[in-house]
């Protein structure tokens, strides 16, 4: 049966299945194209849970939880042969479609579909990690992201522990394939990489942090049970977890580092020009070209560094610019003594815009979060922190990570920009109300957008300035160095991938540039060449959520209420940029 027919059948079935209106007249066309599209949504994301098991349970779906996806060629086409299908079919609803939310959420899915096909289409599974993360620093995240409130929980739990050995083979032999045709990490950015396997090779199993789980049961657990899904759980890991890191481990340093490229450029890569273009569309949501993007990172630049050199005239300091950096930079008042003492700052910090939120939103998310160290596997070659979000429906807060690995290198001027971007108001309370949205689609609602979260992110730090958090000039200067760390990010993301920078220029750039210590310059560098675009959404979505403010509070005068203002940025969830400015609009206009 054709795509065509097959759709035409479902929006036939649909709008009968929607029986006559009210006053006796035949439900429209119209109406069968949106229930239509409401079955093709639920049918796709029903698919796709069974398809991705671990994303499934993170969003609350609990039938595959003792299971893990494949990652074979085979099962990869099998994906984009079905959500090609699934645009077809979406071909046919959309022109009927007439309802304005309608259309928005067609359109969102699409570029959800073409962006999966598009993935698929260049294999990028043939490189599953980066210097930041990977497939198996997210499986050692398990045990913290997984709900474990019955027996049937741990016994799932369990099995995945088994099935792990599978899962790690088919994506060595996707890293074999991707080694042969030269799609792999950048060489340059492997150094030490071997630790985030070699953490979990261990000789103990009540060692590996995939035992953490039967350190502590719940209640409702009988003793005779925990027994059992202990001595289980030590098997696993024994026979299943331990030694499929310890091969890992060969294979990386035997085969993945000897066999990685030596150039640094996405458009050193096979098809690379084409692959970098789909990366910069997927994380910006915008038509920009790399030359453009890179004209916006320079002008960004020099605006921002400005400030900054008012700010080093305001403190009095006697000295040049570069000067000034290497003060922040090696003072030891700037830097915490302890990893707890961090954690306890970045607490602070968090509980005191806590207490801003009121004055800034009108509505706030139920859920908490918490304050938690970057996991030791990854701290070394990761960010200074992240938000971690908890799963759907499950027991565990939002987490915010603040990385105490190095402490010379996580400067306390800085602190507050990133707890305001991580925690409040930045990823937590935003992801939070998507998350509460309960009216989305469920593919919206689990959806996050880099340019419309990151750049929200970036927006927040700037709300530390309205709320009062940056106490001091220092701290004003961490500020706008986290600002001109984004803004330089346009400039060297663009440099690396599309203009034949290499990784020395982008260390000198940004070391020239902001304050940020030489240990995260290097990580960020490392950061920025093995994933492509990613960060060109900060900056590129704080600007047109900034561009969005202005041309409200110019049009609404004393009527603009910034609460309100937050509220209607915030209603819709992770958006793309367009589709952001289409409904600011419309509030402006409305109010």
């Amino acid at each position: 049966m054709s795509s065509r027919l097959l759709t035409l059948l479902v929006i036939a079935f649909a709008t009968a299945a929607c029986g006559p209106a009210e006053d006796g007249s035949a439900t429209s066309p119209e109406a069968g194209a949106s229930a239509a599209l409401a079955q093709l949504f639920q049918e796709e994301w029903d698919w796709r849970m069974a398809e991705q098991p671990v994303t499934a349970t993170y969003a609350g779906v609990h039938g595959y939880d003792d299971r893990l996806a494949s990652v074979t060629p085979e099962a990869q086409a099998a994906r984009a042969a079905y959500w090609r299908g699934i645009l077809a079919r979406l071909d046919e609803i959309e022109p009927l479609l007439t309802g304005d939310a309608e259309r928005i959420n067609a359109r969102m899915f699409r570029r959800q579909m073409e962006g999966y096909v598009a993935d698929i289409g260049f294999r990028a599974y043939e490189m599953p990690f980066n210097s930041d993360s990977g497939f198996h620093s997210d499986f050692a995240q398990l045990p913290d992201a997984t709900s474990l409130l019955t027996t049937a929980d741990y016994e799932h739990y369990i099995a995945r522990l088994r099935d792990w050995p599978r899962l790690a083979s088919e994506e060595v032999a996707n890293m074999r394939a991707g080694i042969d045709r030269g799609f792999t990490v950048p060489r340059a950015v492997l150094d030490g990489y071997d630790r985030t396997f070699a953490l979990h090779v261990v000789d103990d199993p009540e060692a590996s942090v995939f035992y953490a789980p039967f350190t502590h049961f719940p209640a409702t657990i009988a003793a005779t049970e925990r027994e059992r899904l202990t001595a289980a759980g030590r098997t696993a890991i024994s026979e299943a977890t331990i030694p499929t890191y310890a091969m890992l481990l060969d294979f990386f340093r035997d085969e993945y580092l000897p066999g990685a490229r030596t150039t640094i450029g996405a458009s050193e890569l096979p098809e690379g020009a084409a692959y970098y273009a789909e990366q910069v569309r997927w994380y910006t949501t915008l038509d920009l070209s790399p030359a453009e993007i890179h004209q916006i990172g320079l002008d960004e630049v020099a605006r921002i560094h400005a400030e900054m050199e008012a700010i080093i005239e305001e403190v009095g300091f006697d000295g040049s610019f570069d000067e000034f950096l290497t003060f922040l930079r090696t003072d030891p008042q700037f830097y915490a003594s302890t990893p707890q003492q961090l954690l306890e700052h970045a607490a602070w910090i968090a509980k005191t815009m806590d207490g801003k939120l009121p004055s800034l939103f009108g509505t706030l998310p139920r859920l908490p979060y918490t304050v938690s160290p970057v996991p030791a596997d990854i701290a070394p070659t990761y960010t200074a922190g992240r938000y971690v979000p908890p799963p759907n429906g499950g027991t565990q807060p939002g987490q915010y990570w603040v990385n105490t690995y190095d402490l010379a290198s996580r400067p306390l001027y800085t602190l507050p920009s990133l707890t305001l971007h991580e925690a409040v108001p930045g990823h937590h309370l935003q992801g939070a109300l998507a998350l509460e949205q309960e009216a989305q689609p469920e593919f919206r609602r689990n959806d996050y957008i880099s340019a419309y979260g990151e750049g929200w992110g970036l927006y927040s730090e700037y709300l530390g300035v309205e709320a009062g958090v940056y106490r001091t000039p220092h701290e004003r200067f961490g500020r706008l160095t986290y600002e001109m760390w984004r803004a330089v990010r346009l400039v060297v993301d663009t440099g690396i991938h599309s203009m034949g920078w290499s990784r020395q220029q982008v260390l000198d750039y940004m070391a020239a540039n902001t304050a940020l210590s030489l240990h995260e310059i290097e990580t960020e560098t490392n950061r920025y060449i093995s994933w492509p675009g990613q960060a060109l959404s900060y900056k590129l979505g704080e600007l047109k959520i900034r561009e969005l403010r202005a041309r409200a509070e110019a049009t609404l005068g004393e009527r603009f209420d910034l609460r309100a203002f937050h509220d209607a940025v915030l209603a819709n969830g992770s958006v793309p940029l367009d589709v952001l400015e289409s409904e600011i609009d419309a509030w402006i206009a409305e109010q």
